[in-house]
């Protein structure tokens, strides 16, 4: 028995409303859906963003003078609690994978703001004109913060089991909102297909906290319900008939998939470093790309952090990532060696026979920065 979906109605595009459209704020209109697709969608795409989109946020912090939470420091008109609320309420970005400490010393009497803080450059502050504290008389104020990369939230009773014994003297866990998605509406109307009028039309209405697009938070959701609904496509036994094993490998490898794989990793368009080492590491395609883990490249030479965040930026623009484990079946395809570096059968036992190693692809070194 085959399943007849050619004649269910499916959207073609999403459209945004571009004039009330900001950094923080979208309208997106998606028809038409079938009757009941609308809803369905909707509620899986909201419950997606506001729980799974990951984000950055401030995880531990350190204030000097402070070795708990309800410790009050002479000099500053707010207790440690209140500080804690406003360090809660920066809002950061972070472009790594690696947790990163901020730093901010000031001396009274006065204000503290966001601005004053010192960030490594893969870390953004997006609200540099936040007050963290007030200094009411002429005190030094210093606090140490750690951002950390995440998704959805998490209390700092899990920190405190988590790290209680690498933990630091005076280092308080703080809850962390990882999510940079701050509320999500949808609702479903009517909509007409020809002289039909009992199809679906999805809005969905997204804010986040400005670190990430609006747009770019409803394609990063998409992916994730794309991510585990994969299983159930590739779930092909109906009733007791049971697809060969070769059969369900072939129907994984869909034409999209293959073209990506395929692509040579110069279509990548990487900078001049990342697409070196990898010619070092004789890696020609993404499909041979994909199948490397991070600690892989990471042990080419001169591959740093910042080529790994390219490559990986680069690998989720196209929905695949590093560590695949590619389905039964996959060739990598044949790569074409040029010319000048064919040798023919005469040449080839004194090609093997040297004992000079190969030339290795030249590498340009450039500082690996943040």
């Amino acid at each position: 028995m085959h399943v007849r979906w050619r004649g269910l109605e499916l959207p073609a595009r999403v459209d945004l409303d571009e004039s009330s459209s900001t950094e923080s704020y979208g309208r997106f209109t998606v028809e038409p859906f079938e009757r009941g697709f609308g809803t369905t969608i909707g509620n899986s795409l909201r419950r997606i963003l506001l729980s799974s989109i990951e984000g950055a946020a401030i995880t531990r912090v350190r204030i000097a003078g402070a070795e708990h939470e309800f410790t009050t420091i002479p000099g500053i008109t707010e207790d440690t609690t209140d500080i804690i609320l406003n360090v809660k309420g920066l809002v950061v970005s972070l472009d790594s994978d690696e947790e990163k400490v901020m730093r901010l010393s000031a001396s009274g009497p006065g204000e503290v703001t966001a601005d004053l803080i010192e960030a490594d450059p893969s870390v953004k502050i997006h609200n540099p004109g936040h007050v963290i504290a007030t200094l009411s008389d002429a005190v030094d104020f210093e606090i140490e913060m750690v951002v950390t990369r995440g998704r959805g939230y998490e209390p700092a009773t899990e920190k405190h089991k988590r790290s209680s014994e690498d933990q630091l003297i005076g280092e308080i866990p703080i809850d962390s909102l990882f999510s940079p998605v701050r509320r999500v509406r949808y609702r479903v109307e009517d909509t007409r297909v020809g002289q039909k009028t009992n199809f679906d039309r999805l809005i969905l209405d997204i804010w986040t906290d400005g670190t990430l697009a609006p747009e770019m938070a409803l394609v990063e959701a998409a992916k994730v319900l794309r991510k585990h609904l994969n299983p159930f496509v590739q779930f092909d036994r109906l009733g007791n008939e049971v697809i060969s094993e070769e059969a369900s490998a072939a129907a994984a490898l869909d034409d999209e998939f293959l073209r990506k794989l395929h692509m040579s990793v110069d279509d990548l368009e990487l900078t001049v470093r990342a697409r070196n080492c990898l010619e070092s590491a004789v890696i020609a395609t993404v499909g041979e790309l994909v199948t490397r883990t991070e600690q892989d490249l990471l042990g080419v030479r001169s591959f740093g952090r910042t080529s790994l965040r390219e490559v990986k930026r680069r690998l989720e623009e196209l929905g695949l990532s590093l560590g695949m484990q590619l389905p039964e079946g996959y060739e990598a395809p044949a790569v074409e060696m040029p010319e000048e570096a064919m040798v023919d059968d005469g040449q080839m036992d004194e090609y093997h026979s040297t004992d000079e190693p190969a030339e290795s692809p030249v590498i340009v070194e450039e500082p690996d920065t943040f």
